[in-house]
């Protein structure tokens, strides 16, 4: 292979990577509720998408400085993110993630309680999740579903609901001293967008798996829940692990201003590596490749 064909080999290889950025948007497409295909976009909104794609990958260029940052210094972060379903939350994360090294940046996303976990201390089936150091934890719903999903479905008692907000700020304190750094971000929408949202799980086969009962049941329930949130915010609110409010009914910006934000809460700075050589492969005159059997093969149907 020349130089040349292993430069345009190279240069094709980059362009793949980030053709999975492209690829993610298929789930931001706006669905024509007549025909039930992708709605055309403007030029106007072609360049809001250009601009949105040149800013988003030099904030991912940011976060991996951040991760090699804390690797190199050791430091422990917690970040949570809430909202109402479908306010944007798994969108921000799958962004802030997708060019990170995933044994130092993991998403926890757990599913309901099982009984066992049930009659455990509240916060321990979450504990186990922290990070150790040169670590970065993303929670996609975390602690504060009990002030939340199960406080408005009735899934906790009143007395639980209590203890939570007793307990919680001193939870918090408590991981803030072990030397974590915890960030809360809430993802506010109104209801008109939800509903837009909604509607569009509905109509987009690829989005109906997003809409569980407990969702349809949140958009009845909208006023509890807001109800819900502002208390958890007022109750939880301490200088020790403050709650950042995200406005996320303009998908991009919210993503966009979230990791602005994120980059911002860690005084990180670019870490010096070593240059990297790609050594020479070794040849040895005994070596034959053996031939992959054909029954094995994966059609090449594409």
């Amino acid at each position: 292979m020349n130089e040349e064909e292993l430069v345009r080999r190279i240069h094709r290889e980059l362009a793949d990577s980030y053709d999975e950025e492209m690829e993610l948007e298929i789930e931001d497409r706006n669905i024509d509720e007549a025909t039930g295909e992708p709605s055309k976009r403007s030029e106007e909104e072609k360049e809001y998408r250009r601009q949105y794609f040149q800013e988003l990958f030099r904030l991912q260029a940011e976060l991996v400085k951040l991760q090699d940052w804390v690797v190199a210094s050791r430091h422990k972060v917690v970040i949570l993110f809430e909202g109402r379903d479908a306010a944007g939350k798994g969108g921000v994360i799958k962004r802030i993630t997708q060019r990170l090294n995933p044994r130092v940046c993991r998403v926890v996303a757990l599913p309901a309680p099982n009984d066992r976990e049930r009659t455990q201390w509240y916060f321990q089936r979450y504990a186990t999740h922290l990070p150790a150091a040169g670590e970065i934890v993303l929670f996609d719903r975390s602690w504060y579903n009990r002030a939340g999903v199960e406080r408005v479905m009735g899934f906790c008692s009143d007395d639980e609901y209590e203890e939570f907000f007793r307990t919680t700020p001193e939870f918090e304190r408590m991981l803030v001293r072990s030397g974590i750094q915890v960030i809360k971000y809430w993802f506010s929408i109104t209801d008109e967008e939800q509903h837009m949202r909604f509607l569009s799980r509905i109509h987009d086969p690829l989005k109906q798996w997003k809409l569980s009962p407990m969702d349809l049941e949140s958009r009845r329930r909208w006023e509890e829940y807001t109800k819900a949130k502002e208390v958890m915010l007022s109750r939880t609110h301490i200088p020790e692990a403050p709650w950042w409010v995200v406005q996320a009914v303009d998908k991009k910006r919210a993503r966009l201003n979230c990791i602005h934000h994120l980059l911002g809460q860690m005084p990180y700075a670019e870490v010096a590596h070593p240059p990297i050589t790609l050594p020479h492969r070794e040849y040895h005159d005994d070596y034959v490749r053996n031939e992959i059997s054909q029954e094995i093969m994966v059609p090449q149907v594409y």
